[in-house]
Parts: C-alpha cells; sequence; structure tokens
C-alpha cells in the first residue's frame, strides 16, 4: 500500500509541476525548439531545474539501503548506448519535435478531454503495441536460429 501511495503522490506533484510550468503546452515545446524564431526558454529551465534537484536527491537517495516503498532498488541493467537506445531516442525526439507533445505532459492533457491530447494518447499507445509485437517476433527468431543471441538485451 506504502508503494502505491508514494506513486501516487509522486504522480500527482510531477503532473502539478508540468502544468503550472505551462509544459502541457505544445506551444511551449514548440517554441523552445523555435531556434530562428521567437525562442522560448521555459522548458531548458523546467530541464535544468529538474536535473538539478535530481542531481542532488540521487546522490542522497541512494545512500540508502533500500527505497522509502519498496524492499529492492529498480536499476537499469543495461548502461550501454546501442542502436535500439540511439533509434528510441531519435523516434523520441522526431515525434517530440513534430508534435510539441512529451509523453508525461500528454498524460496529464488527457485529462482535459481534448481532441489532441486523445489522438496523440491513441497513436502512442499503437506505438507501444507496435514495439512490443515487432520484439517479439525478434525475439522468436532470435531464439529459434540461436538462443545465445538474446544473452544481455532486455525490452526496452
Amino acid at each position: 500500500m506504502r508503494k502505491l501511495v508514494v506513486s501516487f503522490v509522486s504522480g500527482v506533484l510531477f503532473a502539478v509541476g508540468l502544468g503550472l510550468a505551462g509544459m502541457t503546452q505544445p506551444s511551449k515545446v514548440l517554441g523552445f525548439l523555435d531556434f530562428f524564431g521567437i525562442w522560448d526558454p521555459t522548458l531548458a529551465v523546467v530541464m535544468g531545474s529538474a536535473l538539478a534537484v535530481d542531481v542532488v536527491a540521487f546522490a542522497w537517495i541512494l545512500k540508502r539501503k533500500q527505497p522509502v516503498a519498496d524492499t529492492t532498488w529498480h536499476l537499469p541493467a543495461r548502461t550501454r548506448i546501442d542502436a535500439a537506445l540511439l533509434t528510441g531516442a531519435a523516434l523520441f525526439g522526431l515525434g517530440w519535435g513534430l508534435s510539441g507533445v512529451c509523453p508525461g505532459p500528454a498524460l496529464v492533457s488527457l485529462t482535459t478531454l481534448k481532441a489532441q491530447p486523445l489522438t496523440f494518447g491513441v497513436a502512442m499507445l499503437a506505438g507501444m503495441g507496435a514495439y512490443h509485437a515487432v520484439e517479439a517476433v525478434r525475439r522468436k527468431v532470435a531464439t529459434s536460429s540461436n538462443p545465445s543471441t538474446l544473452q544481455g538485451h532486455g525490452a526496452i
């Protein structure tokens, strides 16, 4: 129960922060990406602030033996920069730049029940489904041809 409460409170805090910073407005994101027009630095300030808090918080938090709301840490097992990571980052950036919408703010914007966030949400779910379908086929082919090819690879 504690894990659920901490997750919920963290999510609400994140959503409120995104809303107050205006990050649910695609025009803010697109304004940040418009270097040759009327550039809006709001997103840089939000990201810089989050990074500053995160660096300090992680240094402090990781000194604990275990998380507050769980029994073990769940840190990424993969630390390598590979083709899958770069492809995912490029697709994410392309979608973000074209739409001005990031998944976090998109989820917050779903509460408005407006067409653009709902369309983005459906497209995001379709993309996630397509990834899992392709990954399942890739794993099946790799396993049937050479079971050792999957070592060190996990779903993103």
